[in-house]
């Protein structure tokens, strides 16, 4: 049972919220000591914190907690994530789709299902987020009633990737599991279906499980086969890597992900059948990332700076660049860099718009921006956009 308290509006369950903190403290492989450095307070702040017997009422307070943290505010406050005005309806749809258990009758011919698979995809990999939460229910219900466990594992993979952009990260862990049970015994539509698990895992911060599920999915590649499946097999070491880095695996994470470059180093001219983007850029940017998770930004935003000069970076989908750049303005964030971070969020913005005005990750980041004064260019501009008063 959740309550509310008064005031400031600062939401309770059953678990205090300086437990939460202790948690993800922990997760992180934080010390008591190093998170008081890391908020410019004291040993004795945070463990008063987290005993309860100092309360954590404020919400500025809760955010910067949260910056350290690496991550949402909400999660500290076991809210559910906050939903921008600019996030489409239709999620209810989806669910109650996924809740359904009997089969169409009439199954559509597969030429026909062929076609609306590749739509939802491209209609994905454009963030045309808003279109595609209108489609899928109707692409869910037509490939339930197909016989092809191809078509049927690549539905249930575009529902799982959407409900991720759109914060719904357990109903995303659902179509991926429906899309490993569909995938049966096929190895290869079963690596497929296991990068969708291992995003929806650790979309709901369950870095640990994602890690374990990447990894045994990678065993299972032949990429004797094609270079499809080593496209696929290189995505699934970049999913090992970023689990690992959430689990404070480093040295794990950097081994993960020198292993998908040297499968990337090996893929040369395919056509991506499996829709991972994977390649020497792609892996270039988890570095980036793995770089933020050791709490190094300045290395972090120096690779930054270098790969997105590179000629394959403007070749990658508008949702994978946008994506990224989001999570460049939460390394900036954490930096103390408000600038750069609205640059990133700008860019985000010029490239996939529903990237910066559906998600809730990008909300906050706006509303971080925001804080500065004088705000950042392009930030006033931004928090209108979603909804967000200054």
């Amino acid at each position: 049972m959740r309550s509310r308290t008064g005031g400031g509006g600062v939401a309770s369950d059953d678990i205090p919220i300086g437990r939460r903190v202790a948690s993800w403290r922990v997760r992180r492989q934080m010390t008591q000591q190093v998170l008081a450095d890391r908020l410019r307070r004291s040993k004795s702040w945070v463990d008063k914190i987290e005993r309860g017997v100092r309360p954590l009422d404020r919400y500025s307070v809760i955010q910067e907690v949260a910056h350290v943290l690496r991550v949402e505010p909400e999660a500290l406050l076991g809210q559910p994530r906050s939903t921008p005005g600019g996030t489409p309806d239709g999620v209810d749809d989806i669910r109650a789709v996924l809740a359904r258990y009997d089969v169409p009758q009439a199954p559509p011919q597969t030429d026909e299902l062929r076609r609306q698979v590749g739509h939802a995809w491209l209609s994905y990999q454009h963030a045309h987020y808003a279109q595609l939460v209108r489609l899928v229910p109707g692409l869910l219900d037509a490939a339930q009633g197909a016989r092809s466990a191809e078509l049927l594992v690549q539905a249930y993979r575009i529902t799982s990737s959407l409900l991720v952009k759109l914060g719904e990260a357990d109903l995303a862990w659902l179509a991926a599991d429906r899309a490993m049970s569909a995938a049966a015994d096929d190895p290869a539509l079963g690596s497929t279906a296991a990068i969708s698990v291992s995003q929806a895992l650790r979309a709901a911060g369950r870095e640990p499980l994602a890690l374990a599920a990447s990894l045994a999915a990678t065993n299972r590649v032949r990429p004797q086969r094609s270079a499809g499946e080593w496209a696929v097999g290189g995505t699934l070491l970049v999913q090992a890597a970023l689990a690992a880095a959430g689990c404070g695996e480093h040295r794990r994470a950097n081994e993960m992900a020198d292993r998908a470059a040297g499968v990337a180093a090996n893929l040369r001219g395919y056509d991506d059948q499996h829709r991972t983007s994977f390649g020497p850029v792609a892996v270039e940017l988890v570095r980036v990332l793995l770089a933020a998770a050791r709490d190094n930004s300045v290395e972090a935003l120096r690779r930054h700076s270098i790969v997105v000069r590179r000629e394959g970076w403007r070749w990658l989908p508008a949702e994978y660049r946008g994506a990224y750049l989001l999570d460049v303005a939460r390394v900036c964030v954490y930096a103390g860099d408000l600038r750069g971070a609205a640059r990133a969020l700008v860019d985000a913005d010029s490239v996939a718009p529903a990237e910066v005005r559906g998600r809730p990750l990008a909300r906050t980041l706006i509303a971080d921006c925001a804080r500065a004064r004088p705000a950042p260019a392009g930030v006033a501009r931004l928090a209108t956009l979603v909804g967000l008063t200054r």
